[in-house]
């Protein structure tokens, strides 16, 4: 394995490109049930050009307050999705984690769970955070088992939250402690 703090056993965290990463993007946002997966926002079909204004914004917006990565394939160096650090970071030591899997066919194989390992150990041991926080859908129980293989623990939930295809949906809080992570990434 290699020993930059941004490499796991499957993915690396990598700079977004904004040229490679609004292709990416473009072609995900396209893949209704990654949508579906990922936010409770229609979304959005901007064209590439677009994009790469958008995120060349948004880098130079982040100064500290956000930390967005791609995810790579350590075999083959293929962008397969993203995630990002945001939040109250230095004042509370605290952020909110996002991660996506764009790339269906590295679904189900642990590279989300590998990535979120590997941002976790950024947060906690580059950043020196005290707690990791997401959201999930109860819809999406992939997602739900691989944040617990990372780690994370349920806080709680905010009953019916999202209305999508006839029905209501709970958005699920978790969590995770810096002593929690310690004592995973030891044990």
């Amino acid at each position: 394995m290699d020993t930059n703090i941004l490499c796991g056993t499957l993915v690396r965290l990598v700079a977004l490109e904004p040229p490679a990463v609004a292709e990416a993007i473009n072609r995900w946002d396209r893949d209704s049930e990654f949508r579906r997966l990922l936010d409770s926002e229609p979304a959005n079909q901007y064209s590439v050009k677009k994009l790469i204004d958008l995120i060349t914004k948004e880098q130079e917006q982040e100064l500290r307050s956000e930390y967005t990565f791609g995810i790579q394939t350590l075999d083959g160096d293929r962008l397969i999705g993203f995630t990002d650090l945001e939040g109250d970071i230095f004042p509370h030591g605290e952020a909110f984690v996002g991660i996506g899997i764009g790339e269906r066919n590295f679904w189900g194989k642990g590279y989300g769970t590998d990535a979120m390992k590997v941002i976790l150990r950024f947060a906690f041991d580059e950043l020196n955070l005290r707690r990791v926080a997401l959201d999930t859908f109860e819809y999406n129980p992939r997602a739900i088992h691989s944040y617990e293989k990372a780690g994370f623990v349920h806080e709680g939930r905010a009953r019916e939250y999202l209305y999508r295809e006839g029905r209501r949906w709970d958005l699920i809080f978790m969590g995770i402690l810096r002593e929690e992570w310690l004592t995973k990434d030891t044990g």
